[in-house]
């Protein structure tokens, strides 16, 4: 079976990812097993930021906060580079895009880059994990106030939208406070992550994995699918690849043009290309109408899924690319 993979280039992750869309498909999280889901993600993931914080030693904890020539490269490609591609999507009305549609993609280009799945896949990748999770929670932070008024100026609604400051408490306590605590139990957790760091590998995939399940189940409940002709979803989520691939490939640019090593290479190419499900729902429900916000957010949804897909492939290959450089 080992060969038979080789031999066809499959991933195994991939092979799991797939097999969980088509176990949210046909069997979706709904009431108690999805508030289930919703508290395993969040104690799966802070179980991963408490690895990442035993894992780093403080020097390469404060290197990673010292990084504010990357940390505004992935903030700008987050709410410039994004939003003015997303501007540029508008040529696609009517042919491609219906207007609700078009909003819909418009607003996946002004929310935040994703938290956890950003630094798991740059954690495969062998990249600067400590950068990576100050990027992708500077991205949450300043998005919290940045995407209300990037829509109150490009699609006005009407009303002065309202920001949930609690999403800053989330990611404080989901991620930092966990980091945090495994830096100050590093003496004691660090020889262990050493001895079973597949527990660390098996912590990354296995918090990706939920995400997909848990954001495909939300799809399928809430019938976000059958609300849309099938070949405008095609359409939509046609754009949506191009539109990462456009982004991966000035990510993958910008950083050799600017000179990064290759850890820092791969923080901006997975936070800065990244758009994130969780802070977009949320946001969503606060800023447009409740009976539009299922066909808003069918955009950022199939991008959510084409982008983990697309980063689970990469990452793979680049963490096998590493190891193999370090091993020969």
């Amino acid at each position: 079976m080992r060969a038979l993979r080789r031999g066809v280039g499959l991933d195994p992750f991939l092979l799991l990812l797939v097999a969980v869309v088509a176990l949210a498909t046909v069997l979706p999280a709904r009431g108690t097993p999805a508030d289930a889901l919703s508290l395993a993600t969040k104690i799966v993931i802070a179980l991963l930021f408490l690895l990442y914080g035993a894992r780093l030693s403080p020097q390469q904890a404060w290197h990673g906060v010292r990084q504010w020539k990357l940390h505004l490269l992935v903030l700008g490609t987050t709410f410039v580079v994004f939003p003015l591609l997303g501007l540029a999507a508008r040529a696609l009305v009517p042919s491609v895009l219906t207007d609700e549609l078009y909003t819909g993609l418009l607003f996946l280009c002004l929310v935040p880059s994703t938290v956890q799945s950003s630094i798991a896949f740059t954690s495969m990748a062998r990249g600067h994990v400590s950068a990576a999770i100050v990027s992708a929670s500077l991205s949450n932070i300043v998005g919290v106030f940045l995407t209300p008024l990037l829509v109150l100026v490009l699609m006005p609604l009407g009303g002065a939208p309202r920001v949930d400051g609690s999403a800053i408490g989330d990611i404080v306590l989901q991620l930092l406070a966990p980091f945090a605590v495994g830096q100050l139990l590093r003496r004691w957790l660090a020889p262990l992550v050493t001895r079973h760091a597949a527990l660390t590998k098996v912590v990354d995939r296995g918090s990706i994995l939920l995400i997909v399940y848990a954001a495909f189940s939300v799809g399928m409940t809430e019938h976000i699918w059958s609300s849309v002709q099938p070949w405008r979803v095609v359409a939509v989520a046609a754009v949506s690849a191009v539109l990462l691939a456009v982004v991966l490939a000035f990510t993958w640019i910008t950083g050799r043009l600017a000179r990064l090593d290759r850890a820092d290479a791969i923080v901006l190419l997975f936070c800065g290309s990244k758009k994130s499900l969780a802070s977009g729902l949320p946001m969503a429900l606060v800023l447009f109408p409740a009976a539009s916000v299922g066909l808003i957010m069918l955009p950022l949804m199939l991008f959510h899924q084409i982008q983990l897909f697309v980063c689970a492939v990469i990452a793979a290959r680049l963490g096998r690319g590493a190891a193999a450089v370090s091993s020969g």
